[in-house]
């Protein structure tokens, strides 16, 4: 089986592959694209006759989940999809849990109901054609007054047969007892209004996977990533923010250009040759470590801006007692953005929070690593 996709995004970003709901094209995702393309290289993909890809037949949501991680090069990835495309999403985690870091299920279901009405649906569309299911179609995807016509007019890209085929695949799909073997943190995203995947069903995947977090959307029903695009593309952001560190699922060799580039701008290039001057054999792999998980995977992960993350390094250095390294971060707080007064500031609340003599012996510090910026003009 063969499936049109598309990639989207910057080269060196990590991988998250997105399906579509039965009945849409890979287009459906484009209210999330923009954001999520800030960071992350997007693989949409079409299902068998949807879109551009070839129509097909007999196959199951097994068949549908190799076929998706077909399309995947790389060791490590992030997975979602809407309604179906989240079944296929949640079965690739469970065909290969160690290359599924982080797993989205929207509007989607561990059991789409009894096979019955779906091999009826199946019928109807060999006997009237996918278009005969529009009004019905449109009742399920969006609440009453939404105009989600750019989303019907994809029916228009389904072939017949295929999707007789998606319904009698999902006639037979049922992970729920699977559920407790999914290993990827997860994300369920709940339209509070849907009544083809109601919450009930979000509930059994939140319960069933350990660990996993529900966002429902409000007003929203079983296309919520489209009628509430704002709220779904945050709750999607969170998640891969929380579970995917910024230098997760790089090569090495990336993650320690990346980490050396950010130690450099933060530290200062002079600093940083000294640095690696004095690297011995003994030194080498705990400086090669810093440089991937340090500056690479923490202080480039998106939740904070350097700034912050230059008030946490000093107060952490106050209250461990660090003193041999702070003066090295007080220049980087300035690389960063912070005035001298907002160090001072930072060093008085130590004071409370981390002791009086603490936050001395690091106003000492910090006076002599200013005076010296001075002096070195």
């Amino acid at each position: 089986m063969k499936l049109h996709h598309r990639v989207d995004g910057p080269a060196g970003g990590p991988l998250l592959v997105l399906g579509p709901s039965l009945g849409t094209t890979l287009d459906v995702w484009k209210p999330q694209l923009p954001a999520l393309t800030d960071r992350w290289r997007v693989l949409r993909y079409d299902l068998p006759g949807h879109g551009g890809s070839p129509a097909a037949g007999g196959f199951t949501l097994d068949d549908l989940a190799l076929a998706v991680l077909d399309l995947v090069d790389e060791p490590y990835f992030a997975i979602g999809g809407i309604s179906v495309g989240g079944a296929v999403a949640a079965t690739a985690a469970l065909r290969a849990p160690e290359r599924v870091r982080s797993l989205i299920m929207c509007c989607s279901s561990a059991r789409f109901g009894e096979p019955g009405p779906w091999r009826e649906r199946a019928a109807q569309v060999r006997t009237a054609g996918v278009r005969s299911l529009g009004p019905v179609l449109a009742s399920r995807w969006f609440t009453d007054g939404y105009d989600g016509g750019w989303v019907i007019d994809m029916l228009g890209q389904v072939d017949d047969e295929s999707y007789a085929a998606c319904c009698e695949a999902l006639a037979g799909y049922d992970l729920r007892t699977g559920l407790p073997e999914i290993a990827a943190p997860a994300l369920i995203i709940a339209g509070a209004d849907d009544p083809a995947t109601p919450l009930e069903h979000a509930l059994t995947l939140t319960t069933g996977i350990p660990g996993a977090l529900l966002a429902a959307i409000p007003a929203a029903s079983h296309l919520a990533t489209v009628q509430r695009p704002v709220p779904a593309t945050a709750a999607i952001l969170r998640h891969l923010s929380d579970t995917w560190p910024a230098g997760a699922g790089k090569a090495a060799g990336e993650s320690r250009a990346d980490g050396m580039r950010t130690r450099r701008e933060v530290l200062g290039g002079a600093h940083v040759d000294r640095a690696n001057a004095a690297i011995t054999d003994f030194t080498r792999d705990f400086q090669d470590f810093i440089t991937r998980y340090a500056w690479d995977e923490i202080w480039n992960r998106p939740g904070l801006d350097r700034r912050a993350r230059s008030v946490a390094t000093l107060t952490a250095l106050v209250a461990r007692g660090h003193m041999e390294e702070l003066a090295m971060h007080v220049r980087a707080a300035l690389r960063n953005g912070l005035t001298r007064e907002e160090i001072k500031e930072v060093l008085l609340q130590t004071a409370v929070y981390c002791g009086v003599p603490a936050a001395n012996s690091a106003f000492a510090v910090a006076q002599r690593t200013l005076a010296d910026i001075d002096a070195e003009g």
